[in-house]
Protein backbone atom coordinates (compact mmCIF):
# COMPACT_ATOMS: atom_id res chain seq x y z
CA UNK A 1 0.00 0.00 0.00
CA UNK A 2 1.50 3.06 -1.05
CA UNK A 3 -1.46 5.55 -0.64
CA UNK A 4 -2.35 7.02 2.50
CA UNK A 5 -5.65 7.36 3.93
CA UNK A 6 -5.10 10.53 6.33
CA UNK A 7 -6.64 9.73 9.85
CA UNK A 8 -7.54 11.78 13.21
CA UNK A 9 -9.38 10.54 15.82
CA UNK A 10 -11.89 13.40 17.35
CA UNK A 11 -13.92 13.37 20.86
CA UNK A 12 -16.90 15.58 20.03
CA UNK A 13 -19.98 15.57 22.11
CA UNK A 14 -21.63 13.01 20.94
CA UNK A 15 -19.30 10.58 20.58
CA UNK A 16 -15.30 9.83 19.73
CA UNK A 17 -14.59 9.19 16.40
CA UNK A 18 -11.66 8.09 13.96
CA UNK A 19 -12.44 10.36 10.39
CA UNK A 20 -10.51 9.18 7.95
CA UNK A 21 -9.73 11.27 4.24
CA UNK A 22 -8.56 9.74 0.84
CA UNK A 23 -7.90 11.84 -1.84
CA UNK A 24 -10.25 15.45 -1.12
CA UNK A 25 -12.82 12.64 0.34
CA UNK A 26 -14.72 11.36 3.26
CA UNK A 27 -14.08 7.80 3.79
CA UNK A 28 -14.23 7.17 7.39
CA UNK A 29 -15.98 8.22 10.25
CA UNK A 30 -16.83 5.68 12.76
CA UNK A 31 -17.04 5.18 16.76
CA UNK A 32 -13.69 5.00 18.19
CA UNK A 33 -14.65 2.49 20.23
CA UNK A 34 -16.97 -0.10 17.68
CA UNK A 35 -16.45 -3.24 18.64
CA UNK A 36 -16.28 -4.31 14.84
CA UNK A 37 -13.30 -1.36 14.68
CA UNK A 38 -10.46 -3.22 13.63
CA UNK A 39 -12.76 -5.17 10.62
CA UNK A 40 -14.30 -1.94 9.20
CA UNK A 41 -10.20 0.41 9.35
CA UNK A 42 -8.78 -2.96 7.57
CA UNK A 43 -11.82 -3.33 4.87
CA UNK A 44 -11.15 0.59 4.18
CA UNK A 45 -7.48 0.29 3.88
CA UNK A 46 -8.07 -3.01 1.76
CA UNK A 47 -10.41 -1.37 -0.16
CA UNK A 48 -8.55 1.96 -0.90
CA UNK A 49 -5.16 -0.17 -1.85
CA UNK A 50 -3.98 2.44 1.13
CA UNK A 51 -3.02 2.80 5.05
CA UNK A 52 -3.64 4.74 7.54
CA UNK A 53 -1.37 8.24 8.42
CA UNK A 54 -2.32 10.33 11.58
CA UNK A 55 -2.43 13.80 9.75
CA UNK A 56 -4.76 16.50 9.48
CA UNK A 57 -6.47 17.38 6.45
CA UNK A 58 -9.30 19.68 5.40
CA UNK A 59 -11.69 16.99 4.90
CA UNK A 60 -11.46 15.59 8.34
CA UNK A 61 -11.42 19.29 9.69
CA UNK A 62 -14.83 20.15 7.38
CA UNK A 63 -16.61 16.98 8.61
CA UNK A 64 -15.81 18.14 12.76
CA UNK A 65 -17.55 21.22 11.80
CA UNK A 66 -20.28 19.58 10.18
CA UNK A 67 -20.54 17.01 13.17
CA UNK A 68 -20.54 19.88 15.47
CA UNK A 69 -23.41 21.40 13.48
CA UNK A 70 -25.38 18.55 13.73
CA UNK A 71 -25.00 17.93 17.29
CA UNK A 72 -26.44 21.05 17.86
CA UNK A 73 -29.31 20.43 15.05
CA UNK A 74 -28.15 23.45 12.93
CA UNK A 75 -27.58 20.40 10.08
CA UNK A 76 -29.50 18.11 8.63
CA UNK A 77 -27.73 16.91 5.67
CA UNK A 78 -23.83 16.78 5.33
CA UNK A 79 -21.88 18.08 2.35
CA UNK A 80 -19.12 16.38 2.33
CA UNK A 81 -17.13 14.84 -0.91
CA UNK A 82 -17.52 10.90 -0.33
CA UNK A 83 -15.43 7.89 -0.80
CA UNK A 84 -17.84 5.09 -0.13
CA UNK A 85 -15.38 2.30 0.29
CA UNK A 86 -17.18 -1.43 -0.47
CA UNK A 87 -19.07 -3.86 -2.60
CA UNK A 88 -21.73 -2.64 -5.67
CA UNK A 89 -24.00 -3.72 -3.25
CA UNK A 90 -22.88 -2.48 0.00
CA UNK A 91 -22.76 1.04 -1.43
CA UNK A 92 -26.42 0.22 -3.00
CA UNK A 93 -27.58 -0.14 0.40
CA UNK A 94 -25.55 2.99 1.87
CA UNK A 95 -27.27 5.37 -1.08
CA UNK A 96 -30.36 4.07 0.04
CA UNK A 97 -29.35 4.66 3.73
CA UNK A 98 -28.83 8.26 2.71
CA UNK A 99 -32.32 8.70 1.29
CA UNK A 100 -33.36 8.20 4.58
CA UNK A 101 -34.52 11.75 5.75
CA UNK A 102 -33.69 13.45 8.57
CA UNK A 103 -35.91 12.88 11.65
CA UNK A 104 -37.33 9.60 9.57
CA UNK A 105 -37.01 5.77 10.00
CA UNK A 106 -36.61 3.10 7.99
CA UNK A 107 -36.51 -0.81 8.82
CA UNK A 108 -33.68 -3.11 6.64
CA UNK A 109 -37.11 -4.91 4.94
CA UNK A 110 -38.15 -1.10 3.47
CA UNK A 111 -34.35 -0.76 2.74
CA UNK A 112 -34.34 -4.33 0.49
CA UNK A 113 -37.77 -3.10 -1.41
CA UNK A 114 -36.02 0.24 -1.83
CA UNK A 115 -33.41 -1.62 -3.77
CA UNK A 116 -35.97 -3.69 -5.52
CA UNK A 117 -34.80 -7.10 -3.70
CA UNK A 118 -37.41 -7.82 -1.02
CA UNK A 119 -35.99 -11.34 -0.14
CA UNK A 120 -32.14 -9.07 0.68
CA UNK A 121 -33.40 -8.37 4.24
CA UNK A 122 -30.17 -9.96 6.44
CA UNK A 123 -27.92 -8.90 3.11
CA UNK A 124 -28.75 -5.62 3.69
CA UNK A 125 -28.33 -5.62 7.42
CA UNK A 126 -25.21 -6.87 6.97
CA UNK A 127 -24.37 -3.95 4.58
CA UNK A 128 -26.14 -1.42 7.10
CA UNK A 129 -23.37 -2.98 9.60
CA UNK A 130 -20.81 -2.51 7.24
CA UNK A 131 -21.10 1.08 7.29
CA UNK A 132 -17.98 3.50 7.37
CA UNK A 133 -19.29 6.60 7.30
CA UNK A 134 -22.09 6.77 10.76
CA UNK A 135 -24.01 9.61 10.55
CA UNK A 136 -23.61 10.96 7.00
CA UNK A 137 -24.21 7.66 6.01
CA UNK A 138 -27.30 7.22 8.53
CA UNK A 139 -27.96 3.95 9.72
CA UNK A 140 -28.84 4.86 13.24
CA UNK A 141 -32.12 6.22 11.07
CA UNK A 142 -32.32 2.24 10.56
CA UNK A 143 -35.08 0.44 13.16
CA UNK A 144 -36.70 -3.63 13.31
CA UNK A 145 -39.65 -4.29 11.12
CA UNK A 146 -42.05 -3.87 14.25
CA UNK A 147 -40.52 -0.22 14.96
CA UNK A 148 -37.84 -1.70 17.51
CA UNK A 149 -34.47 -0.31 18.16
CA UNK A 150 -32.11 -2.99 16.50
CA UNK A 151 -28.51 -2.95 16.85
CA UNK A 152 -26.37 0.07 16.66
CA UNK A 153 -21.87 0.36 15.95
CA UNK A 154 -22.02 3.72 18.61
CA UNK A 155 -24.10 1.55 20.88
CA UNK A 156 -28.30 1.62 21.30
CA UNK A 157 -28.39 4.46 23.67
CA UNK A 158 -26.60 6.68 21.25
CA UNK A 159 -28.77 5.52 18.75
CA UNK A 160 -32.09 6.22 20.65
CA UNK A 161 -30.28 9.82 21.71
CA UNK A 162 -29.66 10.60 17.81
CA UNK A 163 -33.34 9.66 16.77
CA UNK A 164 -34.43 11.45 19.37
CA UNK A 165 -32.32 14.99 18.71
CA UNK A 166 -33.14 14.37 14.92
CA UNK A 167 -36.82 14.03 15.65
CA UNK A 168 -36.88 17.06 17.91
CA UNK A 169 -35.27 19.41 15.24
CA UNK A 170 -37.89 18.45 12.66
CA UNK A 171 -40.87 19.89 15.05
CA UNK A 172 -42.34 16.01 15.19
CA UNK A 173 -43.29 13.84 17.68
CA UNK A 174 -41.26 11.12 17.70
CA UNK A 175 -42.83 8.26 15.95
CA UNK A 176 -41.75 5.83 18.74
CA UNK A 177 -41.30 8.05 21.56
CA UNK A 178 -41.83 4.65 24.20
CA UNK A 179 -38.68 2.92 22.52
CA UNK A 180 -36.77 6.29 23.03
CA UNK A 181 -37.72 6.58 26.86
CA UNK A 182 -37.40 3.45 27.51
CA UNK A 183 -34.56 1.54 29.17
CA UNK A 184 -32.43 -1.04 26.73
CA UNK A 185 -29.62 -2.74 26.69
CA UNK A 186 -26.58 -1.72 24.80
CA UNK A 187 -24.91 -4.31 22.47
Amino acid sequence: MSDSIHVRTWRGPLAEFVIGAYRGQLCLLDYRYRRLRQRVDQRVQRNLGASFLEADDPVIDATIAQLEEYGRGERQQFELPLRLAGSEFQQAVWQALMAVPYGGTASYGELAERLGQPQAVRAVANANGANALALVVPCHRIIGRRGELVGYGGGLELKRRLLRLEQEHVGQLPLFADLLNAETDDE
